[in-house]
Formats: structure tokens, sequence, C-alpha cells
């Protein structure tokens, strides 16, 4: 059986396996038992077991279906978040440079557009410190994440994630990506608008104070500068400073150093910053999502151990097939999904099995009546499915929901399926409503229906 869904990464097969456990842990032990039997026929240690059960058990109750749907709002929301960056990294220039009417007061200008930046940034360091993962950008975007996604089978995904990420310490290291990455938009917006903003308009630049000396403001100026101009940027001497603190000077080259000293200390001391720590981040996140692991000693997953690993296994017996499905004489056995199979559930004893001569090609699985033999027959097709398999049932019995959830298993191990709702005995009589009731069940499973017997289809694949 194919799958068109897209198949998870490894993060995601453990986030969704963190997500079924919280789940479990809350609304108490799912009804596993296809899924155990699957994630046992799949092989592999015990944490591969649990990420496969996992899987099947979201796919079946929509929790992979709502982690895509997560996925798809946290895209959106990053979107906004990134839009929202780049508005005010061009909001920042505006209020740092004005609209040129009025000469800029550069200590003003440099407040509006590294003052912000600068708090968060040693907010974010301070959260560090304290193992505060998440940080007002990082709580911002998982809410925005949750809000549209608008899945009630998300409600497990969020801290699911952040359960499994804080136990590699990965939590701030993949917000904090998103945080200096936005950060990394804004000043680049900022930076670009400045650019823009002193190539098309004149600008004077002053500084005024009214307790402070100007000695303060030339080794504050030069200081700042310093880094900036060994890239290249121009550092204004101490007269020029001096002579700002009285008048915008008018001359084209006080302008231009006072310019390219501006841009320099927005670039080394507003966006180089956050762009470093952008690719620390980016480091520490994909060396730590390679050593990400299930935590096994969990309470929620040392149940599971007995149920997907069991002591058998573990002692090396592996891969018994059962012994008590049924083989007609000199008939084949079904391996290699390969081969028809036909059998009988909860039949009457005193109908004839099989109904018929079987070709030599198709094997006779015998009826399966008690709940071991379900268990074994499951096992067996899990490990050997047939290529195409026939059930015949009795349609005088009621279609309860247990022999429905079996039908929808065996069929799930099958190639293609039909279910053969046996005609009466002679001088018996079905009831029409009861008929229609399994006409209606095996529709909603989506199960074809063979009205007569099944041997040509199951012989040659043909009717």
């Amino acid at each position: 059986m194919t799958d068109a869904a897209p198949q998870p990464d490894s993060l995601q097969r453990l986030w969704l396996s963190e997500a079924i456990r919280l789940r479990e842990e809350h609304a108490g032990a799912l009804d596993d038992a296809e899924a155990n039997r699957l994630a046992r026929a799949s092989g592999g240690d015990l944490a591969s077991r649990i990420q496969q059960r996992a899987l099947l058990l979201a796919r079946r109750d929509g929790q992979w279906q709502a982690l895509l749907h997560w996925l798809q709002g946290a895209r959106l929301a990053l979107v906004l978040l990134a839009a929202l960056a780049l508005l005010s990294g061009i909001g920042l220039a505006l209020a740092g440079l004005g609209d040129g009417s009025r000469p800029v007061n550069v200590f003003w200008a440099l407040g509006s557009l590294l003052g912000l930046n600068l708090l968060m940034l040693i907010g974010w360091l301070l959260g560090l410190l304290a193992r505060d993962s998440a940080g007002a950008l990082g709580r911002l975007w998982l809410w925005l994440s949750e809000k549209l996604a608008r899945d009630a089978a998300a409600a497990q995904l969020a801290p699911a994630l952040l359960l499994l990420l804080q136990r590699q310490r990965l939590a701030r290291w993949g917000l904090g990506l998103l945080v200096h990455g936005l950060w990394s938009l804004a000043m680049l917006a900022a930076l670009v608008s400045l650019l823009l903003m002193l190539a098309t308009r004149r600008y004077g630049f002053v500084w005024e104070t009214t307790i402070l000396g100007g000695d303060t403001f030339i080794a504050l100026t030069q200081a700042l500068g310093a880094l900036p101009s060994l890239l290249g940027f121009s550092l204004p001497d101490a007269e020029l400073i001096r002579a700002s603190g009285d008048a915008a000077l008018l001359g084209e080259a006080a302008r231009q150093r006072w310019a390219g000293w501006l841009v320099g200390v927005v670039l080394v001391y507003g966006l180089l910053p956050r762009l470093l720590l952008t690719l620390l981040c980016l480091w520490r996140w994909r060396s730590g999502q390679v050593a990400l692991r299930l935590d096994l000693d969990l309470p929620g997953y040392g149940l599971l151990r007995q149920r997907l690993q069991p002591d058998s296994e573990r002692l090396g017996v592996c891969d018994l097939a059962p012994a008590a499905l049924h083989q007609p004489p000199g008939g084949g056995r079904v391996q290699g999904g390969s081969g028809a199979l036909l059998l009988g559930l909860e039949l009457d004893e005193r109908r004839p099995w099989p109904p018929a001569r079987l070709p030599k090609s198709v094997a006779d699985a015998g009826v399966i009546d008690s709940r071991e033999q379900r268990r074994l027959l499951l096992e067996q097709l899990t490990r050997y499915p047939p290529e195409r398999l026939a059930i015949a049932c009795d349609p005088r019995r009621s279609p309860d929901r247990g022999t429905l959830a079996l039908l929808g298993e065996l069929a799930r191990c099958a190639g293609a399926t039909r279910i053969w709702l046996l005609p009466p005995a002679p001088g018996e009589t079905l009831d029409s409503a009861r008929l229609a009731d399994w006409h209606q069940a095996l529709d909603q499973l989506q199960l074809v229906r063979g009205d007569a017997a099944p041997l040509n289809w199951l012989e040659s694949g043909h009717d």
C-alpha cells in the first residue's frame, strides 16, 4: 500500500512521538493494536518502533495532518513577522533621519536606529543565562503558528516540540535563529533605507547637549567609529566634531564624513552582531539536531517496551511464523507480497469450508473465530502480505464495530481486497435490512463487495 502524503523527516518523527506520548498522558492509552503490530513488523530498535507506532497513530487520528497544518501556520506566521521586521527597519531609518528639513542630531539618530535592537539583544542574552529559551519574538511566533493552524488535533504539538528540543537545549538555538534572523532583516532594511535617504536628500549633522561637555562627545564619537574605520568607513576628526556642536556644517565633505560614520556604526553595531548570532544559532541548531533522541526512560515510553519489543525478540527469537494459520494440502504459502488468499470470518460451523475446491494458486487461511486466531493471522499478513485477499462473511450476522475494524485491518494488509457476502443456505432467507447495513458499512470502509464466489478473481485478478 502506498501513501501519497509527504513523508516525515527525522525531527518530525521524534516530534510526533512526543505529541502522541503527551496525548496518552492526558487522555489515556490509545487503541493501538494495529499500530503496535505494524511497528513490530517494521523491525529496528525500540526507538524506531516507537516512532513508527506514533506515525501510524498520528496518520490515523489526524495528528500528522495537524502537524502539516501547524507547519503551514508557522510559515505564514514567519512571513508576517518578516514583513513586520522590514517595516520596522524602514521605520527606524525614518525616525532617525527625519525628512531633512531639520539638522540630524547624530546621537539621537543613533539611538533611534540601534537603541531598541540593543535592548532586545541584552534581553535575549539575559534570557539565555536564565534559560528562557523562547523570548518575546519566539513566543509571538509560537502563538501565531498555533492560531493560524486552526486545528484541534494540534493542541499537543507546540508543547511536544519544546519538550523535545529542551532535552538537548535546542529550543534556545532554534528560536534564537528565528529572533536573530528577523532582527538581521530589520537592521538590513534600516541600513538600506538609511543609504537611500542619504543618497536622495541633503542632511546636516549636529550634536546637542546641556550638561555634558564637548570632549565627551568627541571621545564617544571616535570610540564608536574606531571599529567601522577599520572597514573603510570615515571617522570625523576632533575639529569637525567640535564644530558640529555649534551648527550643522554645510560643507559637502563634512556631511559625507558624518554620513559615512553613521552608516558604519549601524552596520558594525547593528547588523553584523545579529548576522553573527544568526550563524551561531544555525550552527548549534544543525549540530544539536543530529543528536536528538527520544528519552526512553520516560514512563510513557517504558510502557511500550513490552508491546513493541517483546522479551522473545530481545532474546533473539524473531519472525516466528504462526502455526495456527491453516494451509490447504499441497498449497503454497503467501510470501513476498504476492499470491492470493481466501479466509472466512466468524462463519457458522455448519457451513462447509472451503466452500469450493480452490485452485492451487489460492491459499486457504481457514475460518477465523477467536481473538488469538485474529492476532496470529494479522501478524502473518503483516510479514507476508498477499496480492489479493478475499474474506467470506456471513450476512446473517450484524456488522458490529469489531468485525468492521478487523475487516479494515485485514484490507490494509493486502494489495487488493474483496468481501464475499455468502449466499444463504437452501431453505434460508436473508434479512434485507441487515444486508443493507452490510452494504452501507462496506461502502464506508471503501471495500469492494463480491456477490459471487471470487475464485476467478483470486486466481487471475480478473472477474
